[in-house]
């Protein structure tokens, strides 16, 4: 037997694992490119990855479970609770190189300063690999590196990869810059067209939408290959916090149908992992393919996604709209976030201005014509009992949408909602009935 003090060592490997987190900056530096071709890289090496993107972010984690062949996993300093987070980094670790893209600059988080990926990576001692934009700058990139390294005590800097490098010459005078300051640098990406993704109005186009994703994956780990050290990413130590059972918001019901396709693809994996660990049973389908959910289930789920681009052809989805009144009578709950909220309404109005028919489940019309821009990190306090909260119960969230809101009746408000400073904003969401929804995407509890 083995005394308490070996027990402690042997613990203490057990938290050994290997991983970095990728960051930059400022927006548009490139660091999903360069996190995307290095899981892609990863995966042809038959080395194991664990991908996960700080912050609340949909878009990107769908590109990640695709390089790299395992689901990504959102890890927010913000919202969710350390237990939680610690939780979700120690399974994806399992995986293999945990690998965390991080969002926005390396500082920014929410309106109060905190949950930025800088917090994210003190909290899980993660070696920060930056990825400059070297494009418009040489020497002084220098001042640059310097300042996000020593502008923070208690933070591992790995090491610097230069992006969008104009030619030999250009790189030279960068590492001989990053050198005079002992910053390693660990690969140096030549400008490339090839890296490009396109974008819409909440940011990347969907990673099921790309007819050429799989040339793209292949494109970017082949400059990773030529252009960085993987090898000595591999070997970037992280020392996790113990592992524990994260329990985030506890299940709604036993039987819970998901919708999931192009136009309802904004879930947080967190959330439907939870609710599986907790017993319940989840099914999935597809509005878009005019699909119903299942006749058992006792909670209906509809995520956020872009539904005002496919509104028209949602309208005509008889058997879709057909079954969510049916679950509503057998006495089911359903529940929209977001995108899911405004399909459970009356009508939306697309970019064109036309109006289309929709659930009529609740006194709700929303418009895509008219945009107006509301983000942020949300603290919700639900006003009433239902299956995902009890009355007075606060949740985090977060609130990310160009539509608006043209009529709505007073049904009963589900949320008062504050900002990251707790700044009072109203109350938001209906609730009729068994049907509920708001434009909050439900995170973990406060």
């Amino acid at each position: 037997m083995p005394t308490h003090l070996e027990s402690a060592k042997l613990n203490k490997v057990a938290e050994m694992a290997k991983g970095f987190i990728i960051a930059a900056p400022h927006s548009g530096s490139g660091k999903t490119t360069v996190t995307l071709g290095l899981l892609r890289a990863l995966k042809r090496r038959d080395v194991g990855s664990g991908p996960a993107k700080a912050g609340p972010d949909f878009i990107d984690p769908a590109f990640h479970t695709i390089a790299s062949g395992t689901e990504c996993v959102n890890l927010d300093p913000w919202a969710m609770r350390p237990s939680l987070v610690g939780g979700l980094a120690n399974l994806q670790s399992d995986k293999g190189l945990l690998v965390v893209e991080a969002m926005m600059g390396l500082f920014d988080g929410a309106t109060d300063g905190s949950g930025s990926a800088a917090d994210l990576a003190e909290s899980l001692n993660l070696p920060i690999v930056l990825v400059v934009d070297a494009a418009k700058q040489s020497h002084s990139i220098a001042a640059l590196v310097s300042g996000f390294r020593d502008f923070r005590k208690g933070l591992r800097f790995a090491g610097v990869i230069l992006n969008r490098v104009g030619s030999p010459r250009h790189e030279a005078m960068m590492r001989e810059a990053l050198g005079a300051i002992s910053v390693p640098v660990l690969g140096s990406i030549p400008r490339d067209d090839g890296l490009v993704l396109p974008s819409r109005h909440l940011g990347l186009v969907q990673a099921g939408e790309h007819a050429d994703i799989e040339q793209f994956m292949e494109h970017a780990a082949d400059v990773m290959d030529l252009h960085v050290d993987i090898d000595c990413l591999l070997e970037q130590q992280v020392d996790l916090p113990a592992k524990a059972q994260f329990a985030g918001i506890a299940p709604p019901a036993q039987n819970i149908s998901v919708a999931r396709d192009e136009a309802f693809a904004f879930m947080y994996p967190h959330l439907l992992q939870g609710w599986r660990e907790q017993g319940a049973s989840l099914s999935f389908f597809s509005p878009l393919a005019d699909e119903a959910p299942d006749d058992r289930s006792e909670f209906i789920y509809l995520p956020g996604g872009y539904p005002e681009l496919h509104s028209g052809k949602l309208a005509a989805n008889r058997i879709f709209f057909d079954g969510l009144t049916d679950a509503k009578e057998r006495g089911a709950f359903l529940y929209g976030e977001c995108g899911g909220y405004m399909v459970l309404g009356e009508g939306l109005v697309d970019a064109s201005g036309t109006r289309h028919s929709m659930a009529g489940l609740l006194p709700l019309v929303t418009s895509f014509e008219k945009r107006k821009l509301n983000l942020g990190y949300r603290l919700t306090t639900s006003l009433t009992d239902f299956p995902l909260a009890s009355k007075g119960t606060l949740l985090s969230a977060h609130e990310f949408h160009y539509s608006t809101v043209v009529s709505q009746a007073d049904s009963g408000s589900l949320f008062e909602i504050a900002d990251a400073r707790g700044d009072k904003l109203g109350n938001c969401g209906l609730r009729r009935g068994s049907v509920a929804g708001s434009y909050m995407h439900l995170i973990d509890h406060r």
